[in-house]
């Protein structure tokens, strides 16, 4: 048996392999940071072998509440599906019999660098989309922008950008679907929000983690979703550059995409605790969710973050500072690495269809609040 994370997304590290019931793997740290959860591996010559594969780390990962957590698998890195998976307080351990002798395992379905490409690459064709090169990550890798819809002062300015965080890999997974809804010509509601907004869209803020197989932090070290007030050039670029776009395009809708760890829900953060938070916003806020909960039963306001209280919102996050410095409807929108509590799925839990899916449904909430924006 041979087990090897050495890919786009990979994170694991080989402590003993000898008895397949009791593999012993460790998760290695982000890259210059302490943040430590994702996992991605690969098991080789394994088939119709019991396999009980203990992460025994588990306990000291960023996120320890593994209740109800259940390991992704593929064969093919398309389909990915759900196997028995335990937390005994301190291992957690995958449990599962390969069918086949190549199987992968993960924290999420991935999003590879290279379905990444091939998703800006596509949209690109399209005459509604135009790709933006704005800047380089710490290793120099290019910042993707795709402008949907031609730009004119008299549009609203929708910015919505993803996977800050590189391990919550649902996030581009939700932004493949909004993309490819938005670039349909023949979607009405894709035809009617073109015709209104311009799209900013960033479907992978933090390329160099992605590759990297970290679960929040830059090539850096860097939290990017803690470095919006006063970014850096040098050890965050993704937001330096993104920021100063912002700065002279304007934003009057902000959407960050994100995914926990720990929620079972689908739910979103709004800025409550912002200094300049309005009744207005407040409103806006309201809407938002209300009109989503009407559209997709996947998601919901019950279960979510604490309200900050007022006046005393962390301006260093995305959302916040946005929603502070354009005085605009900025929201966090938050999936589950785990199933959607509201609406079982005991095969494939939240998975990339459905995050895409997710991703469709907002833009028939955009489109029944565009003029109150």
């Amino acid at each position: 048996m041979k087990i090897s994370s050495n890919f786009d997304s990979g994170n694991i590290e080989v402590i003993s392999i000898e008895n397949p019931e009791n593999i012993q793997l460790k998760i290695r740290k982000d890259t210059n940071s302490d943040f430590l959860q994702w996992f991605y591996f690969r098991l080789v010559g394994a088939e119709g072998y019991p396999c009980k594969m203990h992460i025994v780390n588990a306990a000291e990962t960023s996120y320890p509440k593994w209740d109800n957590y259940e390991a992704v698998a593929s064969y093919d890195r398309k389909n990915w599906f759900r196997v028995p998976t335990e937390f005994d307080g301190k291992n957690l351990i995958i449990d599962h019999m390969p069918l086949y002798n190549s199987v992968f395992y993960a924290f999420f379905a991935p999003f590879t660098f290279d379905q990444h490409l091939d998703l800006v690459s596509k949209a690109q064709q399209s005459d509604l989309s135009v790709l933006k090169h704005i800047g380089e990550t710490v290793e120099d890798r290019n910042i993707d922008c795709l402008i949907v819809g031609e730009p004119d002062k008299s549009k609203k300015k929708i910015w919505i950008i993803a996977r800050q965080h590189p391990g919550e890999s649902m996030a581009e997974w939700y932004m493949q679907g909004l993309i490819t809804r938005l670039l349909n010509e023949n979607d009405p509601v894709a035809r009617k929000l073109t015709d209104v907004a311009t799209f900013y869209l960033v479907p992978n803020m933090n390329v160099d983690g992605s590759i990297h197989g970290n679960l929040r932090a830059n090539a850096a070290g860097r939290n990017l979703n803690r470095e919006w007030e006063k970014p850096d050039k040098e050890k965050s670029p993704e937001v330096f550059y993104i920021r100063n776009m912002m700065d002279e395009t304007g934003v009057d809708l902000f959407l960050d995409i994100h995914g926990d760890e720990e929620l079972p829900y689908n739910f979103i953060s709004g800025n409550e605790g912002n200094p300049g938070y309005t009744d207005k916003i407040k409103k806006l806020e309201q809407s938002f969710i209300n009109e989503w909960k009407k559209i997709s039963p996947d998601f919901q306001d019950e279960f979510g973050y604490d309200k900050d209280k007022p006046g005393e919102a962390n301006l260093s996050i995305a959302s916040n500072q946005v929603g502070e410095r354009f005085n605009c409807l900025a929201l966090t929108i938050e999936m589950p690495f785990k199933d959607n509590a509201k609406m079982p799925d005991p095969i494939y839990g939240w998975s990339p269809n459905r995050a895409e899916k997710l991703g469709e449904s907002v833009l028939n909430v955009i489109l029944g609040m565009v003029d109150e924006l």
